[in-house]
């Protein structure tokens, strides 16, 4: 069962949208009406949209390189932009490559990577438990999804042979998180978000770990901001990897990649 759009539903959902400041109101006014299944979930999912609640929390799914991703309560909803990663690590997964998606949160990368991958073995890692359970309804079998911190928990067998990890590890700085859309400081776990004081601790913690379990020839990958990748790039080549930085004007987006020689 499910509710039918009249006119006249529309105009009420998308004037309570648009006056709480949704810019796409008509277009949320529809992904509700088709996700809701009664009325009184029409009318409690639009009252949580208009709290402010992420449409992705109230629809329980984000669309991200073409799949629809789970996203739970309180679980980073992954980024548009972050599909630039997930091309830039795709190019460089070969054929049954061993792939790590370390911060990996509801699992979007890990999965998009599965999707454009040939026979890709992938694991995946997040230290938040809300989101380990998340990932673990969206990364395909037969990928493996890890609780713990970054290369804790993963098997000591990987040690040396993943081709490729990839992460859109936490990199607000700390002061700068009160500065976010609220949609982002209420309703997303600050360890998803707050990467300390200049941002980057836990990509410098990441890229220090890194060659201990790159093959040789392998890459990290490390979604950043503009203004971030030149020390991020600095931390790569501190670690011995030899570095470049790719962006994307059209999704705003800034990679920094690093090869282990070989």
């Amino acid at each position: 069962m499910s509710v039918s759009l009249s006119p006249s539903l529309e105009f009420v959902l998308v004037t309570r949208l648009r006056a709480a400041g949704c810019v796409f109101a008509e277009d949320e006014a529809r992904l509700i009406v088709s996700a809701a299944r009664t009325s009184d979930e029409l009318a409690s999912m639009l009252d949580r949209r208009v709290a402010g609640v992420p449409l992705e929390h109230v629809l329980g799914w984000a669309e991200f390189c073409g799949l629809r991703i789970a996203v739970d309560p309180r679980v980073f909803v992954p980024r548009r932009r972050t599909a630039f990663l997930v091309e830039q690590a795709a190019a460089l997964a070969g054929p049954h490559a061993v792939v790590a998606d370390l911060c990996c949160g509801s699992g979007a990368v890990g999965a998009a990577l599965a999707e454009t991958g040939d026979g890709i073995e992938l694991y995946a890692v997040d230290i938040d438990p809300a989101a380990v359970r998340c990932a673990r309804r969206n990364v395909p079998d037969p990928g493996r999804v890890f609780e713990g911190d970054l290369y804790e928990p993963l098997p000591t067998a990987l040690r040396g042979g993943i081709d490729v990890l990839v992460a859109n590890a936490p990199y607000v700085p700390t002061d700068a998180i009160r500065l976010m859309p609220p949609e982002a400081r209420f309703h997303e776990p600050r360890v998803s978000l707050d990467g300390g004081a200049d941002g980057l601790d836990i990509q410098r913690r990441m890229t220090l770990g890194a060659r201990d379990w790159l093959a040789p020839g392998g890459h990290l990958l490390i979604e950043t901001s503009a203004g971030q990748a030149p020390l991020t790039a600095e931390a790569f080549a501190d670690a011995g990897l030899i570095t470049r930085v790719e962006t994307s004007d059209e999704m705003d987006a800034t990679v920094v990649v690093g090869a282990n020689p070989r």
